[in-house]
Formats: C-alpha cells, sequence, structure tokens
C-alpha cells in the first residue's frame, strides 16, 4: 500500500498577513522565510495529525484487493473519490465503475467497499484509487484550533530561526501545540 499526494493544495490555511499580524511584524524582508514557515507549519500540522486542511489530491496504490472488500483511506476528511482504477494482469488500465463500490466518508478513516472486484490484477500496484481530501478550499474552511496550532509552530520556529539550522528543524515543540492538535489526533486502540 502507498499513499501520496498527486496535487498540492491550491492555498495555506494561514496567509503570510495572518502570520505576520499574530508576530507582530509590519515589514517585508522576511516574506519568504514567513511563507516557508507558514508551509512547513501546515506540513508538520498534517503529518501529525493525519489530515490534509485545504483540499488536495491523493492516490492510493494497492497490490490486490483486501480480503474483506473494504480499502481504508487514511488522509482525512475525505471529500469524494475520484476514481478507482484496476490495472489487469497484461497492465491494461480499467476504470471501476461507482456502483461497484460504496464509500464512508464520514468514518475516520474514510472506508470503500468494493462489491464486484476485477480477478486478475498485475503483480504489483494493481489497484489505484484517485481521492481529494480537506476541509475546503480555503483557510476559513479549516478548524480554528488548527490554525491556532500553525501560528504557535511559526512563531516558535521564528524564534528559534538563529539558534537552530534548517536542516534540524524541527528541533522543538512549542507550549500547547499538542493540546491544541490533540483532539484531531487519530488514535489506534
Amino acid at each position: 500500500m502507498t499513499l501520496f499526494r498527486t496535487v498540492e493544495p491550491g492555498a495555506e490555511p494561514v496567509t503570510l498577513v495572518e502570520a505576520k499580524a499574530h508576530l507582530r511584524l509590519d515589514q517585508t524582508g522576511e516574506d519568504a522565510l514567513l511563507t516557508g514557515l507558514v508551509r512547513a507549519a501546515r506540513q508538520e500540522v498534517e503529518r501529525a495529525t493525519g489530515l490534509a486542511m485545504i483540499n488536495q489530491a491523493w492516490r492510493l496504490v494497492l497490490d490486490c484487493w483486501p480480503e474483506s472488500g473494504t480499502v481504508l483511506l487514511v488522509r482525512h476528511p475525505v471529500m469524494e473519490v475520484i476514481s478507482v482504477t484496476a490495472y489487469g494482469a497484461d497492465g491494461e488500465a480499467a476504470l471501476v465503475t461507482a456502483g461497484s463500490y460504496q464509500v464512508d466518508s464520514l468514518s475516520r478513516p474514510a472506508r470503500i467497499h468494493f462489491t464486484d472486484k476485477p480477478d486478475a490484477l498485475r503483480v504489483m500496484n494493481g489497484i489505484e484509487i484517485d481521492f481529494i481530501a480537506g476541509f475546503g478550499e480555503a483557510g476559513t474552511d479549516v478548524p480554528d484550533l488548527l490554525k491556532r496550532a500553525m501560528l504557535l509552530l511559526i512563531a516558535h520556529w521564528y524564534e528559534l530561526r538563529g539558534a537552530v539550522s534548517a536542516e534540524s528543524q524541527p528541533a522543538s515543540y512549542p507550549p500547547g501545540y499538542e493540546r491544541l492538535i490533540g483532539g484531531y489526533v487519530a488514535r489506534r486502540l
């Protein structure tokens, strides 16, 4: 099973203006640094929570159909399953019709249950599931606690920018960060 992003989000949940206001900065000399910190903070929050904050396209690649017939989509929240493609033993691609599966996007992780499965698949990477995950297209769609967690990270990393080299980041997390994202972290039993 391989999961990778095929289309990056079109925007960041926290804008440069919001980050500068949080840091009480009004000069433009460090805009490139702050833009990078905003992107890094989003990536870190997404990594820690398993969420996609702004809509982005993902592809899950499987070698074979699961015995149960159910596939888990671990990036949350799933907005839409775009397509399911099965590759035959000779490499020919065939779209699996939407009537052959049912999507449960309310669960975490989201699930796709297949009722009809093509028989012969190529040995590796025989199934591709393309889907959109995210809270929406704009930062206003993202829960406020996640945006606050990003702002905490941005401020913390901005303050430490001279003390810790870029390759050693993230060196630490600010107090309160774990509490802000705690309700969004997927827990396993």
